[in-house]
């Protein structure tokens, strides 16, 4: 049994990936003044978008806000972020960050951390601090 698998993507969209997703009106101005070689008799359209670039232009829903408090006591909740590794070590040689946030008082504790495992460490010196 033989198969034929085709794939078909219109010229425009190709050089719009090839060229690193650039604006309809960019690429027509290539073809214009003649800047790419091979890119001859190809038309942008102007409203054309591929699905990389949709996806890229989505706007995610903010989140509504609350008029009642959904936790009662300390410590009930905690927010807890743990980014890195930064691009550049700080003086104090940390590539880390570990922020954590008490949902009922909105509390925030901010650590900076040289290695990630040190994490639970500092959580739990922040809790047993906190506890007494």
């Amino acid at each position: 049994m033989l198969k034929c698998l085709l794939s078909k993507s219109s010229m425009c969209l190709l050089w719009h990936r090839r060229i690193g997703h650039v604006g309809m009106k960019k690429l027509n101005k290539l073809v214009k003044y003649d800047l790419v070689r091979g890119l001859k008799d190809v038309t942008f359209e102007k409203d054309k978008l591929c699905s990389a670039c949709q996806a890229r232009k989505q706007v995610g829903n903010t989140h509504l806000k609350k008029s009642i408090m959904s936790t009662c006591n300390l410590f009930e909740l905690l927010h807890m972020d743990l980014f890195g590794p930064k691009l550049y070590t700080s003086i104090g040689g940390h590539k880390y960050a570990f922020v954590i946030v008490n949902d009922f008082t909105r509390y925030t504790w901010v650590a900076f951390l040289s290695d990630k495992s040190d994490a639970y460490d500092i959580f739990q010196v922040n809790h047993q601090e906190n506890a007494k």
